[in-house]
């Protein structure tokens, strides 16, 4: 386990008082982009350090850019250039993706001698977009400054807008979740090749590129900065707030779960830290309160990593814009930070050109073989991430071990569950029963209730490893078999086994509201059934914790088969597992969107991740859909030198022989001595 991760784990433990809630929290706090965050706080530069590792890959997978997509050619296309009192502006088109084309203005000195510095500018949600110019906002203006004091800066579109519109600026479907594809992410890669173009101009110096842009623009600068470490100023205006996170294309699915959900834009941008920042804010809309909140909280980050000079705020009195004022602020900051000028930048007086004059598909078609359609740009980078995929099928131990790497890495993001320490599992007693109790588990400050039953037998065999049973009816079927004469549980019992079974997230008692109903609500909650995989992990934490067994059994039933196959996957060695793949279809979106929805989980490698990860132990998996990746499977346990039992059907008479088999029990080794 990574060190990110595992501050992840410790920093979610280790905040709130170690008591069970008499409500699961996770159906009765639910964030939005509207909800107030608290800036966590940080006792140490390497709790900071760890935490901001892991969120910058939550950023990336958030985005379907983990793995990062390959870099091919850009193509960049450099014309129509215009020549003025002191700059020049050029139309520019570029192919971040295969057939897919960015348009933008690359607008440089004239008369003055380079390298100069670069800046990448995003344009916001205003009207026009990079041609927006009036009193709130002139994108041309700031960037016709910007150059004029010594800056090549390249003005992009968001998708959706003027050149860039292949695809409509707003779009996503569960499916898209599914595969981590979406605006966002659509816009952050834009932004990541946009850097790569302005730092391979002969002109500019890579190892001086800044990043500003306001509202939408603002966003895309924090999380470019934030996954970038190219970008060494920056200056957000009007985005970094503790009360509002953005609209559609400024989130993605997974994007601020986790943690203590605690991941607003403050601590997106803190990742900027210990580069220089400017926090550019306005007294009339949601970054009103910067001065005496965000920026404090900010600035403690820096403080942290000894950097406190680094970090600077100004407010304007104004409504929502990147206006005069606030331009101002952004020209004296990246020329006191990137150029060493002294004193205040006043912006200079300039005319904005015709439309025609910028854009870059004026009277003129995109190269043949663009994309088309949504649709299409959808399927080619669902292609690809398969073709990414089965690269990693793995056919020897060296393959197994390069799978495992990067597949576990995807799972943490998609799943957002980990297996914690069994001191960090707390726990409360329901009820006494006859050979055990009722209770409830779950993770110290994370606000989780998981109803369980424990049962002991009567006389304890400690060859047989501890059982959890995952079952759709939870705690009421494990009771009910316990009590059943050919029942799985009672022969588990009366073979000498411990047995604990639960009432997963929305299984059983339970179930609760909840609501689903906010637009962005997987932006910040994780779904039932990431839920239910993580409740696994706790039990399995506590149940092994309990029972001081090296090794245990996961059994997983109907529908608790597919959730715990992917438990396992998170679990690590000293788990054993037996599933019921309830003839899930592994390759079918419809599949996952309707049965089992977690987003980024076909991105991250779905059936297939799983399987490279689950050949610690005894496996015996059955019920199997025909698409179901059994191949994976078995290469991944014969790579790893273990054995995957797979089988069409399994009974609970053939589940308690795998769980204890008779040669075990004291009866079956007087047998076996016999014959």
């Amino acid at each position: 386990m990574t060190k990110a991760i595992s501050l992840f784990l410790l920093l979610s433990f280790s905040s709130a008082a170690a008591q069970i809630p008499e409500q699961d929290s996770r159906n009765t706090v639910i964030h939005d982009s509207n909800t107030h965050f608290q800036m966590p706080v940080f006792t140490s530069r390497e709790a900071w350090l760890e935490r901001a590792a892991f969120l910058r890959k939550q950023i990336l997978a958030s985005a379907g850019l983990l793995p990062m997509p390959q870099k091919g050619p850009i193509h960049a296309e450099v014309f129509g250039k215009l020549e003025k009192n002191g700059y020049s502006i050029e139309k520019v088109l570029l192919e971040t993706y295969p057939g897919f084309y960015l348009g933008g203005n690359l607008y440089r000195p004239l008369g003055k001698q380079g390298p100069f510095p670069g800046v990448v500018s995003p344009h916001g949600h205003w009207a026009y977009g990079r041609l927006e110019n009036q009193q709130l906002v002139s994108v041309p203006g700031r960037c016709i400054n910007l150059a004029l004091q010594g800056f090549v800066v390249f003005s992009y579109d968001m998708i959706g807008y003027n050149d860039t519109n292949q695809v409509p600026h707003e779009f996503g479907s569960k499916r898209d979740e599914l595969w981590s594809i979406g605006p966002m992410g659509m816009q952050l890669w834009d932004s990541i090749r946009a850097v790569d173009f302005v730092s391979s101009l002969p002109d500019v110096d890579p190892n001086r590129i800044a990043a500003t842009g306001a509202s939408g623009g603002g966003t895309q600068t924090f999380l470019l900065m934030a996954v970038d470490d190219r970008i060494k100023a920056a200056a957000p205006v009007n985005m970094i707030s503790a009360s509002m996170q953005g609209g559609v294309c400024e989130n993605a699915p997974n994007l601020r779960v986790g943690g203590n959900n605690d991941t607003s834009n403050m601590v997106i941008a803190a990742l900027m830290a210990p580069r220089p920042l400017l926090m550019v804010s306005a007294s009339g809309d949601w970054t009103r309160n910067t001065p005496h909140e965000e920026f404090p909280a900010v600035q403690s980050i820096y403080r942290l990593l000894g950097a406190e000079q680094n970090v600077e705020t100004i407010q304007i009195d104004q409504v929502h814009n990147y206006n005069k004022e606030s331009r101002e602020a952004v020209y004296t900051f990246l020329g006191a930070r990137l150029l060493g000028t002294k004193g205040p930048v006043t912006e200079k007086r300039f005319q904005v050109e015709q439309p025609q004059n910028l854009l870059a598909l004026f009277m003129r078609q995109r190269p043949a073989g663009a994309i088309t359609s949504l649709e299409q740009f959808i399927s080619e980078r669902i292609a690809e991430a398969k073709r990414g995929i089965d690269e990693l099928h793995p056919h020897d131990r060296a393959a197994l071990e390069k799978a495992r790497e990067a597949f576990h890495e995807r799972l943490t993001f998609s799943l957002l569950a980990a297996k914690p320490a069994a001191a960090e599992v707390i726990s409360e007693k329901k009820e006494a029963l006859a050979h055990g109790e009722t209770l409830f588990v779950g993770r110290a400050g994370k606000g989780d209730r998981v109803p369980a039953v424990w049962l002991t037998p009567v006389r304890p065999n400690p060859a047989v490893p501890p059982t959890l049973i995952v079952h759709p009816e939870g705690v009421a079927w494990v009771l009910s078999s316990s009590q059943t004469i050919n029942g799985l549980v009672k022969g588990i019992l009366d073979r000498g086994g411990v047995v604990m079974g639960i009432d997963a997230f929305q299984t059983g008692s339970a179930r609760a509201p909840r609501d689903r109903s906010k637009r962005a609500f997987t932006v910040f909650n994780q779904t039932d059934d990431a839920n239910r995989v993580q409740d696994i992990l706790t039990a399995l934490a506590y149940l092994q914790g309990r029972s001081n067994a090296q090794t245990v059994n996961l059994v997983g039933m109907q529908m608790g088969g597919v959730w715990s196959y992917f438990a396992r996957s998170m679990a690590g060695a000293g788990v054993n597992l037996a599933a019921d793949l309830a003839q899930f279809g592994a390759d079918s979106d419809e599949e996952y969107i309707n049965k089992f929805f977690i987003p980024g989980l076909r991105k991250a490698g779905d059936f297939r991740a799983a399987a490279v990860l689950d050949t610690e132990n005894k496996l015996l998996l059955y019920n199997a859909s025909q698409d179901f990746p059994s191949d994976w499977v078995r290469d991944s346990a014969q790579a790893g030198g273990s054995v995957a039992d797979l089988r069409p059907t399994a009974g609970e008479a053939d589940l308690l022989a795998w769980i204890a088999p008779p040669e075990l029990t004291p009866t079956g080794k007087r047998r076996a001595a016999r014959r």
